[in-house]
């Protein structure tokens, strides 16, 4: 059995909507200005092009305020140390943990991750978060230069590690992100909270796992 994380809002904290109203509270003051602003700014190639690993952190700063119409030393402020923001959810951090020492008594289980995060962030989590040695691999888009939903980026990790798509399990907050990894014959799992996802796990999921957990 393959189970694959994502990182953020999963095992780390991710408050896109919190971070912009920090930064620009007059153009958030809101939650609804919050949203709206949030989603200019991540979820436009400007910032996917940073997640991929093909554009620099410099480069998508100055995109972004450009098209936005934004100071670009209010948005390195808030980018530049955004690795600091991005805190361990310790309730999943503990599912992780169970799930690798659940591997005593079941053998064929696997751990991996699967997340969109730029290279800088990814190294400076690395560096901080012990926890990460739980899994076995995982594929940063920052790295390959490639992002999710991209169906090459689920294809390189199942190749990677030879995943049987049957046997594998894929945990991401974003329904898009869940959709790409059904297409490619993975379990998807739209992630809610640790505690659903173990129910999940242990009724739905592995035979083994309710022994060996």
């Amino acid at each position: 059995m393959n189970i694959v994380f994502d990182f953020g809002a999963v095992l780390f904290t991710w408050q896109p909507q919190q971070l912009v109203q920090s930064h620009f509270p007059h153009l958030a003051p809101d939650v609804a200005g919050a949203e709206t602003l949030a989603r200019s700014i991540f979820h436009h190639e400007d910032w996917i092009g940073f997640d991929r690993g093909t554009v620099d952190l410099p480069g998508a700063i100055d995109r972004i305020a450009q098209r936005l119409d934004l100071p670009a030393d209010v948005l390195d402020r808030m980018l530049s140390p955004l690795a600091d923001r991005l805190v361990p959810i310790e309730s999943t951090v503990a599912l992780l943990q169970r799930l690798h020492a659940a591997r005593d008594g079941w053998p064929d289980l696997r751990l991996y991750f699967l997340s969109n995060m730029p290279a800088p962030y990814a190294r400076e989590l690395e560096r901080r978060h012990a926890f990460l040695q739980c899994f076995d691999a995982g594929i940063f888009s920052g790295d390959v230069q490639l992002a999710k939903p991209d169906p090459e980026i689920y294809k390189l990790l199942a190749t990677r590690h030879r995943l049987d798509p049957a046997r594998t399990v894929f945990i991401d907050d974003m329904p898009v992100n869940v959709e790409a990894a059904t297409a490619q014959g993975w379990r998807g799992v739209h992630f809610s909270d640790a505690a659903a996802l173990e129910r999940l796990l242990r009724e739905e999921i592995a035979q083994g796992f309710a022994t060996a957990f």
